[in-house]
């Protein structure tokens, strides 16, 4: 056997305690596996008195996250600290000093990857990112390995535990947004300020770094529209079901004639789809390509197991690649601008929920205002409101028109005589967008 490999820990949250844990726990059976022993020798915490039973069992500790990553035995920096700032820096500073890097940020992955990556390269070294994406699930060496023979065509994913969990409460047992809220802030799986999650930042992030590998191109979270759950009632998911849909917070990055299409918002998809029955804190990424057809990979996407399990895999496959000599991953080509295409120009059918008042004439102006913009209606319920006795609920559906159509429908119903007020906006995906 090789010496040992020097692991720094930046972080020791729920996250970095488990990969801790699993080092430790495991050291003779990972040995063995990638043929060096691994030594977690530096942590950086926030506070080092707090965390004095590691410093009793001769783990170095800082509450300086540069000072491990210059430590001369540390070998390889594992990035477990979340944000962008200063973790961007700790990896750009490892890289540049010759240590590879394995880190689960999906922040600094989406916004400063491609040159993060391009940098390891240059210094001979790697970085590895598998937990960055759906925890557990595989996903991002399937992308770069695994399918890399096959033109991607596009990626459907739920990529957020969090917002999956809520809408599963909503939907099955009839729960509010705020109820649903704050049943996952009491079970740990909403932060106390869950904006990230509830408004698809964090999915922004991830699809972000999916569309970058899957397309080979430089792809950021601000070339990703974005959309919330905060709009959704308990009675949307009722309708959606009795239409045939279940409602999912999809992250959609597809390859079409006039660019890449690159979306994270609620979505009605069939109950037959794979999507549907995705349920609780469970993520799952579908994968369309020329040679495979359409692959799906489900699992956790979150906690501290499923999150550990992928960063300890990264560390022993470079583990392994540095006990048998073995070069770094080449990078593939990227188009540094890809073509993006406006959501105004995408052809969808969507979703709508109206209150409207409840008076003969309100369905003849709608149809007028529809009718102008050329958006044709596939169907209309009227259902009562349940707080407002003078006003309904229109639930409508559109065939598929282009999303700025749809846009300019809704700019008309503001001006329209009668008070028609938007509830919810929602795409339906259901294999005929683009017909």
């Amino acid at each position: 056997m090789q010496k040992s490999l020097g692991i720094g820990l930046l972080g020791l949250g729920v996250v970095g305690r488990g990969v801790l844990e699993a080092l430790q726990g495991n050291a003779r059976a990972y040995e063995a596996r990638c043929g060096r022993r691994l030594d977690v020798r530096a942590a950086a915490v926030r506070n080092v008195a707090a965390r004095a039973d590691l410093a009793a069992g001769g783990l170095s500790l800082s509450d300086d996250p540069f000072a491990v990553v210059a430590q001369d035995d540390v070998d390889v920096v594992v990035e477990l600290m979340g944000g962008e700032t200063p973790a961007a820096d700790c990896i750009e500073a490892a890289l540049s000093a010759g240590k590879s890097v394995v880190t689960a940020n999906k922040e600094v992955m989406a916004k400063q990857g491609p040159a993060l990556l391009a940098l390891a390269e240059e210094r001979g070294v790697e970085l590895r990112y598998e937990a960055s994406v759906g925890g557990g699930i595989p996903i991002i060496g399937v992308l770069q390995r695994d399918l890399q023979a096959n033109d991607v065509s596009s990626v459907r994913a739920i990529i957020n535990g969090t917002t999956n969990y809520m809408i599963t409460e909503m939907s099955q047992e009839g729960k509010a947004y705020a109820e649903a809220l704050s049943e996952a802030q009491r079970l740990g799986y909403a932060e106390a300020d869950p904006t990230n999650d509830v408004d698809g930042i964090d999915a922004a992030f991830k699809l972000a770094i999916l569309a970058s590998l899957a397309f080979h191109s430089r792809v950021g979270p601000d070339d990703v529209h974005c959309e919330g759950i905060r709009s959704l009632e308990a009675r949307d998911f009722v309708h959606a079901r009795d239409l045939g849909y279940a409602i999912r917070m999809l992250a959609t990055a597809r390859q079409t004639p006039d660019g890449l299409d690159l979306r994270v918002h609620p979505t009605l998809v069939p109950v037959s789809d794979p999507m549907a029955a995705v349920e609780g804190v469970l993520n799952a990424v579908s994968v369309s390509g020329d040679l495979i057809g359409s692959v799906v990979l489900e699992g956790p996407g979150a906690g501290a197991g499923a999150t550990s399990s992928a960063v300890v895999a990264d560390i022993l496959d470079v583990g392994s690649r540095l006990a048998s000599g073995q070069a770094p991953r080449r990078l593939r080509p990227i188009d540094p601008s890809p073509q993006l295409v406006p959501l105004s120009n995408l052809r969808v059918r969507t979703y709508l929920r109206l209150e409207v008042p409840d008076r003969a004439g309100v369905l003849a102006e709608l149809g007028a205002v529809f009718a102008a913009e050329g958006v044709s209606i596939a169907s209309v319920l009227q259902t009562p409101h349940p707080q407002r006795s003078q006003s309904a609920d229109l639930i409508v559906t559109t065939h598929v028109c282009t999303d700025g159509a749809l846009q300019r429908v809704l700019d008309g119903l503001e001006l329209s005589d009668s008070v028609i007020e938007l509830g919810v906006r929602l795409r339906i995906e259901d294999g005929c967008d683009n017909d």
